[in-house]
C-alpha cells in the first residue's frame, strides 16, 4: 500500500504524518498484500476568514483493482476530521465487499435452483422441468 500525504494550508508534521498513516494502515484488511494500492490522503485547512476557530478538512482516495473510492470530512479538530473521514472510508469499502457478496450469494442461489430442476420462464410461474415419479 502506497499513502501519499498532502498538507493544504498547514505544516506537515511528523505526529501528523504518522498518526494518518497509523490509521490508514487499519485498511489493510480489506486488502491482500501483494495489490498495487495507491492511497492519497489530504489534510489541512479549509479557510483563514471563520470567526471562531479554524476548520480542518481531511480526504481519502483509494485506488485498487481499477476501482476508486473517496470520502471527506470537515470538523473543528484535526485528528477527528482525520478519524472521521477513515471511518466514512471503511463504511463505503465494508458496503462494496457486501454487495460483491450479496451478488456471488444470490448467483449461487440461481444456479442451485437451475441444478434443482426449476427454471423461470417469461413472465410464467415457475414451472417444474423434471416429471414426477
Amino acid at each position: 500500500m502506497k499513502i501519499n500525504i498532502k498538507a493544504t494550508n498547514i505544516s506537515l508534521t511528523p505526529a501528523i504524518s504518522g498518526y494518518i498513516e497509523k490509521k490508514i494502515n487499519t485498511l489493510n484488511k480489506f486488502y491482500k498484500e501483494e495489490e498495487d494500492i495507491v492511497v492519497n490522503v489530504e489534510v489541512g485547512k479549509t479557510t483563514e476568514h471563520h470567526k471562531s476557530g479554524d476548520i480542518f478538512k481531511a480526504e481519502i482516495h483509494i485506488r485498487s483493482r481499477g476501482n476508486e473510492y473517496y470520502a471527506t470530512a470537515e470538523t473543528e479538530d484535526l485528528y477527528a476530521s482525520i478519524d472521521q473521514v477513515k471511518n466514512n472510508i471503511v463504511k463505503e469499502l465494508t458496503s462494496t465487499r457486501k454487495r460483491a457478496i450479496r451478488l456471488i450469494r444470490k448467483g449461487g442461489f440461481g444456479i442451485k435452483n437451475m441444478l434443482r430442476g426449476i427454471s423461470d420462464i417469461g413472465s410464467k410461474s415457475w414451472k417444474r422441468i423434471r416429471n414426477k415419479k
